[in-house]
């Protein structure tokens, strides 16, 4: 059995998250090492490591689950328009990067941000206001 992934573990309850939207299959919840405020992940509760091996159903619904959260973070934090990203090389659970947006630099991923818990739990709170799953 693999190891439990550092969102598995979020999922679980184990590790905290500024969570932003949940249902019986999927997660949305800020990244701690953003590259710009509201840089949210989407995830599948269920541990696939890499993303094209999800079945067709699930990766569907995590689409379809990650375009509303990415609404709501448009509606939330002030940008052109929400990116979007996969990687897949960080963490070995699927996930999809939502990444407000107003320059192409903000979606460089050397560029990581920090903010303080109150900042990270005001756009949490701004984002989860307009999030209508």
């Amino acid at each position: 059995m693999q190891e439990a992934s550092i969102f598995t573990k979020i999922v679980k309850g184990e590790i905290p998250a500024y969570k932003i939207a949940e249902d019986n299959r999927f997660l949305a919840f800020l990244d701690v090492f953003p590259t710009t405020k509201g840089h949210t992940l989407v995830i599948p509760k269920q541990q696939i490591d890499y993303i094209f091996d999800l079945d067709d159903e699930l990766y569907l619904g995590l689409m379809e689950f990650a375009k509303k959260v990415a609404k709501a973070v448009e509606k939330a934090v002030p940008c052109k328009r929400i990116g979007i990203a996969v990687v897949g090389l960080e963490v070995p659970h699927a996930h999809v990067h939502l990444i407000p947006l107003n320059s192409m630099q903000d979606m460089n991923f050397a560029n990581k941000q920090q903010f303080s818990k109150e900042e990270m739990e005001e756009v949490a709170e701004k984002i989860r206001m307009e999030y209508h799953g």
